[in-house]
């Protein structure tokens, strides 16, 4: 199953003006201002290995460049907390996995596209310090001279890395892009730190930002999910509770908090899918979806109450969840409602 900074990193970069955000923040300024970004899309398909899902999550987008050639994007999201020394040695088998399916689905092309590859880490554990070159993996002479004469026989490759640890909050809160993605860079940066309840305060005015967008009700809710899922202890729940009174009425602020308090998605999500969820915490997730209706003045009566409450299937009541959050009637929510 996918884990929290996976679901949160795809839904906040997986969308193509965001991930823009991302990409323009990192690549070389020859690039930036070569790539057509409005072309950019988003392309389906993971290569990386399953085994470690749970620490990373990649995203890959195809672009036009300004002289009409295409170029891929390969995003990897390091959540691990530590850092892996062999990581150019896996972004160069990625990238290859990618450039082998380029291949199988366009047989008539004689040349491969560029494919640039971006880490973004957000460990707790201090900045990066693997290499960044495969070649540096690689056991050569020492003296300079002779070392060089070897390092031409190895494989070339570099990626390219968005240190987020590195960052400080000014520098983060600087950079371009749509306010979600300035808020996410924040969180990911903050959000296994002690620091995080401290000051997550001072992003009030960026929460309202979000809140303010087309989707911004939507943007907050997986914003606090990853909060409930990273975040543990008083501090941060008051500290988030304090954010979302600011920018939120009252009555929405509480139904947010109130599944923090329930930790109905810490435990029902992150570890009830994977075996199957007690019945208990079923029952909570249905109260929530109850709630979060008649916060958004749908009415429901005793049988769709009675449906909902007996609802047996994780996955639905997410799903029921979600819909909820931007629902203005019940056919927004529930599938097979008589017109």
């Amino acid at each position: 199953m996918p884990g929290p900074h996976d679901l949160f990193a795809r839904y906040t970069f997986g969308h193509p003006e965001r991930a823009a955000a991302e990409l323009r923040a990192v690549l070389p300024a020859h690039v930036v201002s070569e790539v057509d970004w409005s072309s950019l899309r988003q392309e389906s398909g993971s290569v990386v290995d399953p085994e470690l899902r749970e620490t990373e999550s990649d995203l890959l987008f195809t672009a036009r460049l300004r002289s009409g050639r295409s170029v891929l994007l390969y995003v990897l999201l390091e959540h691990q907390s530590s850092v892996d020394a062999w990581m150019a040695l896996r972004m160069l088998r990625y990238v290859v996995r990618q450039v082998e399916r380029w291949r199988q689905e366009h047989p008539e092309s004689t040349r491969l596209p560029v494919i640039i590859p971006l880490v973004m880490y957000h460990g707790p554990d201090g900045a990066w310090t693997a290499p960044r070159r495969v070649e540096d993996l690689f056991d050569l002479p020492e003296a300079e001279e002779e070392r060089e004469r070897w390092r031409a026989l190895v494989p070339r490759f570099e990626y390219l890395l968005d240190d987020l640890t590195a960052e400080r909050e000014e520098a983060l809160r600087a950079r371009s892009g749509p306010p979600l993605a300035r808020l996410a860079w924040l969180v990911l940066r903050y959000g296994r730190t002690k620091e995080l309840a401290r000051r997550m305060p001072d992003w009030a005015a960026l929460f309202a930002q979000v809140q303010a967008g087309p989707e911004g009700a939507e943007h907050l809710v997986v914003v606090i999910r990853y909060l409930q899922w990273m975040g543990d202890g008083a501090a941060i729940r008051a500290a988030a509770r304090q954010v979302l009174h600011s920018v939120l009425d009252a009555q929405r602020a509480e139904v947010l908090m109130g599944s923090w308090a329930e930790e109905m998605i810490e435990q029902g999500v992150q570890k009830g899918l994977a075996q199957g969820v007690a019945q208990g915490r079923l029952q909570e997730r249905a109260e929530l979806v109850l709630r979060t209706l008649t916060a958004r003045g749908v009415h429901t009566d005793e049988s769709v109450r009675q449906r909902i409450l007996s609802c047996t299937d994780g996955a639905t009541l997410d799903r029921w969840f979600d819909r909820a959050l931007n629902a203005t009637t019940l056919r927004d929510v529930l599938d097979d409602l008589p017109q």
